[in-house]
């Protein structure tokens, strides 16, 4: 690892909360680094837990299991394993990020999860679904995501098009409430939202946290803490 991508100095106090399944996996161990890399420290949030999001800087929903379609309205379709303890802890957090104002980063089930949580729903599977693209599991930033150029995310990946990964085979259906499409991939299935007002608020659909070595995928992490950080110092201003 290069001088420039060693764990910088802690930012004092600043500190991220990932909220993950029961076992931490290397998923989770890269968002950390993703964030340590940027000089913040990290909680890691378990189902069940309640945690006090109003003592947090930021928090990240990860990937993981799919969040149970009776959250927007469904039965399930498809053969999959849920975790409904988690769904609640989520929301819980959500809930409380949003009210509180603290950004908000979420990966894969993380950004389903931020539409669900907004009146929105979700495609079950989307592999019957695909025209221009074969659905398979890709840790390599082989697929093609377009960006809406002046958006939050358009602007710090710094390219109209993008190479990501894909791991989930859900995506976003019905968009949920003030929030809007920030990338799409070559089957116009949506890859990236963000909210239209209020806190700092991303979802994307691919993980970034498998690429960390590339430095567009690497600023989400930086952009999220710098966002922690701005929050941060303005609740620590005199009202």
């Amino acid at each position: 690892m290069s001088d420039q991508n060693r764990p910088r100095e802690e930012l004092p106090g600043l500190t991220i909360g990932i909220s993950g399944p029961v076992r931490k996996g290397t998923a989770h161990r890269l968002i950390s680094l993703g964030l340590r890399l940027h000089g913040a420290r990290t909680h890691y949030i378990r189902p069940g837990s309640r945690t006090d999001v109003s003592l947090l800087d930021g928090l990240v929903l990860s990937g993981g299991t799919h969040v149970h379609p009776e959250r927007y309205g469904q039965q399930p379709q498809v053969t999959a394993r849920y975790d409904r303890q988690r769904d609640a802890t989520d929301y819980r957090l959500l809930e409380q990020a949003e009210q509180i104002g603290i950004p908000v980063l979420g990966i894969c089930r993380g950004a389903q999860l931020i539409n669900i949580f907004h009146g929105g729903s979700l495609c079950q599977n989307v592999t019957p679904l695909r025209v221009n693209t074969r659905h398979r599991p890709l840790l390599l930033p082989m697929q093609t995501v377009r960006l809406v150029t002046t958006s939050r995310l358009g602007q710090l990946m710094q390219s109209p098009s993008i190479g990501a990964n894909r791991i989930h085979s859900q995506a976003i259906k019905r968009l949920g409430r003030d929030l809007r499409v920030v990338a799409v991939d070559n089957d116009l299935f949506v890859q990236g939202i963000e909210n239209t007002h209020g806190q700092w608020l991303l979802g994307v659909q691919w993980h970034p946290e498998y690429l960390l070595y590339h430095g567009g995928h690497r600023r989400i992490f930086r952009e999220f803490v710098q966002a922690a950080m701005a929050f941060k110092l303005s609740r620590l201003e005199p009202a």
